[in-house]
């Protein structure tokens, strides 16, 4: 059976939650309310949809799941909200009858739904879905809970959620953390998972404390002497002691790995002299504080003993060794032809050399050929006439085959005689067609 607006309003009425004579407003508002909230959230979680839809085949999202961070943080604003609208009202013309025909301000619905809209922001997808997953919580806190669990999120996320825990509890049961004469973890750690339903609640010391109630000081550290009765403090012991009882140097116990104890100091261990050191090949052992490390050699060297071309075993190819240190052999200089290639020249480098063109040529599919612009193509006959002396030309052409044909035909021939009448109709059309504009342009400027 389907439950209308109007069925959950009279329910409301009949409960004593709303008045009769607002009926309708109430159910705007209360529309109002679950629409904007569909609304923000759709908005909030749009860029999301793919993800959601995917989530929601996969599995039913259940409150349970939310972290307990999340809810903390709503219910922190909420509380907020709660501050913000404090001193607020209906905001109409007639706050007496709005508040006699509506119910006070501060238990509306209409507060409610301000204080519900500002709660998450619009990019908090978790925020904005947990919200909509607790709304019927949030509105029975609103309406039924509020004197008698003042505390929102001790109700909501701790009793109703079941997402987080009191305060020095941790996980699924609320079990109490490690607790000793500080408090929990003895005031000098925090217990894991606390105030959640996660965690194993072992102490997480702080720096310099160690032990289940980190009671006891870390490696590196020393209980100082108190003025009074009380626990002395740990401080950090002189660099290389592991253990001491001072934080001079001449106080150490044990040493860190690296050192050697001597006469109650830490001595640094020479690995690279004592052949502790294990260096991969063609690097070579550089001593540091309580450790070493492996640097490269030269360039110059194959295998050496430290640092620079004097400290090789061995010379690298292209390198000779001249008195203590191996140099680099310019082979441009040694060799007779180092470059065989035609227009070629030697260049020396650190180690080796290489060829190039000489200087005025360039490499050409592998061979160096001198660097000249390539040659302009042959002109042809008429390349550098101009436009007047090539119609000349057109002229002179066609009066040399007209004068022939004449020639010909004045002999009575008649096949020439045909040809000489036809070359004759052909001149006068090309003439006064194409260049008819042309000529009469000449003609008028004097060419």
């Amino acid at each position: 059976m389907e439950t209308s607006v109007e069925d959950i309003f009279d329910r409301r009425v009949t409960a004593g939650e709303l008045s009769e004579p607002t009926g309708k407003e109430t159910i705007h508002r209360w529309c109002s309310r679950r629409c904007g909230l569909i609304t923000r959230i759709m908005w909030g979680v749009w860029p999301l949809l793919p993800a959601l839809v995917l989530l929601s085949e996969l599995s039913v999202v259940k409150v349970q799941t939310a972290p307990c961070q999340t809810c903390r943080k709503l219910t922190e604003s909420f509380i907020k909200g709660l501050e913000r609208t404090a001193n607020k009202n209906f905001g109409g013309g007639n706050t007496a009858w709005e508040e006699e025909k509506l119910a006070k301000y501060a238990r509306s619905e209409t507060r409610l739904l301000e204080i519900v809209e500002a709660a998450c922001e619009k990019t908090d997808f978790e925020c904005n879905r947990l919200l909509e997953q607790i709304e019927d919580q949030v509105e029975t806190w609103w309406f039924h809970r509020q004197q008698e669990a003042p505390d929102l999120f001790e109700w909501l996320c701790i009793e109703q959620l079941r997402l987080c825990c009191p305060p020095g509890h941790f996980g699924p049961d609320c079990k109490v953390c490690p607790s000793g004469p500080g408090g929990v973890c003895g005031g000098l750690g925090r217990c894991e998972g606390e105030g959640t339903r996660l965690g194993d609640g072992e102490c997480v010391c702080d720096p310099g404390y160690s032990g289940h109630l980190c009671q006891s000081c870390a490696d590196g550290y020393y209980r100082e002497k108190s003025s009074n009765d009380s626990v002395g403090t740990c401080a950090a012991c002189y660099h290389s002691c592991k253990k001491c009882s001072g934080p001079q140097d001449y106080k150490c116990l044990d040493c860190k790995p690296g050192w050697i104890l001597h006469d109650n100091k830490c001595v640094d261990i020479d690995e690279c002299g004592t052949e502790l050191a294990r260096c991969p090949s063609n690097t070579y052992c550089h001593n540091t504080d309580g450790s070493y490390e492996c640097r490269g050699c030269d360039q110059a060297c194959v295998g050496c003993m430290g640092s620079g071309p004097a400290r090789c075993k061995k010379c690298a190819r292209g390198y000779r060794l001249k008195g203590a240190k191996c140099l680099d052999i310019d082979e441009c200089s040694e060799r007779a032809i180092a470059c065989p290639g035609l227009n070629e020249a030697c260049i020396n480098e650190e180690g080796s050399f290489h060829c190039d063109c000489a200087e005025g040529f360039i490499r050409r599919d592998s061979i160096c050929v001198e660097n000249k612009p390539p040659a302009d193509p042959e002109k042809g006959l008429f390349d550098d006439m101009t436009d007047d002396e090539v119609l000349v030309l057109q002229q002179m052409f066609f009066g040399v085959i007209i004068c022939a044909l004449a020639t010909l035909a004045a002999k009575g021939d008649m096949v020439f005689t045909a040809i000489f009448i036809g070359g004759v109709a052909a001149m006068a059309g090309y003439w006064l067609t194409e260049k008819g504009d042309y000529m009469l342009d000449g003609f008028l400027k004097g060419r």
